[in-house]
């Protein structure tokens, strides 16, 4: 079971069109491929389960509030305690995965980002046009694309007319992407040395938060069409993000949006996040986006180049070690 969302139980499963699906009765298959091993969820109630009863406190000006406790969530008929256990199960299995994930892109100098929102934030079109311009100034750097969605392949597809790879993950009842999902991803879209994976995660801001892929960032896109308050309502992800995209800026002059409130709200949820103002329909403030992902990826090259040096210093060792004590 999910806390954070009670989203249903299942399983992942490529099939042989190259998408990973996730079915509610918790099987996992690789049509034409053989089986996929792994446990990508452990989820067993309905959204509205997860609310409809449990701990609930009235802040005495008709609000009711579920979130409190120790486990942040309510379900019916569950402790606090018992809450907050199956919370760290779940998420152990997942954090150990996405340690698998982390430590397969460091070896191969991959740049990996999460990137979260809500429905509807542009986060598709942003993602095309930041392939479109990184093949232009960066050609030499590769992108591969990690599509989530509950169904339909069509943002894969869009990925996919850009000339980059990519594999659609649908989660089926899932609302976000798991670690386990990803390490099936990985190992089927094979990112080459040295380039950059986007994971695009279930339009969601609430799930996605708690769910470690192994990624080297989250990156929150916000659209100025859904309001200033929107770090302040899901301060979660928020806080998550290392960087938060402030997208659709090319439509301010037709809004009541007040950037600087936005601004201030994310602040106030992660002091440390970074932010950067985009429009995919004009470029405006691309360049800084693109710079982001260039450092990003010099950074992961340059790991995994000390790892290699690293590892033929200890060979080279090795070998002078056994030399010395060959009999003369």
């Amino acid at each position: 079971m999910c806390l954070t969302c009670g989203c249903g139980h299942g399983e992942a499963h490529l099939e042989g069109d190259g998408e990973l699906h996730t079915h509610a009765d918790g099987t996992v298959h690789r049509h034409a491929h053989g089986h996929v091993a792994g446990g990508a969820h452990d989820h067993g109630h309905a959204h509205d389960l997860a609310h409809a009863h449990g701990h609930v406190h009235d802040d005495g000006h008709g609000a009711l509030h579920f979130g409190v406790g120790a486990a942040g969530a309510s379900a019916p008929g569950m402790t606090q305690s018992r809450l907050v256990q199956i919370e760290r199960d779940i998420l152990a299995k997942n954090d150990d995965l996405a340690q698998r994930n982390r430590a397969t892109l460091a070896q191969r100098g991959v740049f990996a980002l999460n990137l979260v929102s809500s429905p509807g934030s542009g986060k598709t079109s942003l993602l095309v046009r930041t392939i479109e311009l990184l093949a232009g100034q960066l050609p030499d750097l590769p992108v591969a694309v990690v599509e989530g969605d509950q169904q339909t392949t069509n943002d894969a597809d869009r990925i996919r007319a850009t000339g980059a790879p990519a594999l659609q993950i649908n989660t089926g009842k899932g609302c976000h992407l798991d670690a386990a999902m990803v390490a099936t991803a990985i190992d089927r879209l094979a990112p080459p040395l040295d380039s950059v994976l986007m994971i695009e995660n279930v339009g969601n801001l609430v799930c996605p938060a708690g769910f470690d892929l192994g990624e080297a960032h989250k990156v929150v896109v916000l659209s100025v069409t859904e309001g200033e308050d929107k770090p302040l309502k899901y301060p979660d992800m928020f806080h998550a993000a290392s960087l938060m995209l402030l997208n659709k800026v090319d439509l301010l002059p037709y809004l009541r949006f007040d950037v600087e409130a936005c601004l201030a709200n994310a602040r106030r949820v992660n002091p440390g996040i970074q932010i950067l103002q985009v429009s995919a329909t004009t470029d405006a403030g691309m360049d800084g986006w693109l710079d982001w992902i260039a450092q990003g990826a010099h950074a992961a090259r340059q790991q995994r180049l000390d790892q290699v040096t690293l590892l033929q210093r200890r060979v080279a060792d090795l070998e002078a070690t056994v030399a010395r004590l060959q009999p003369p």
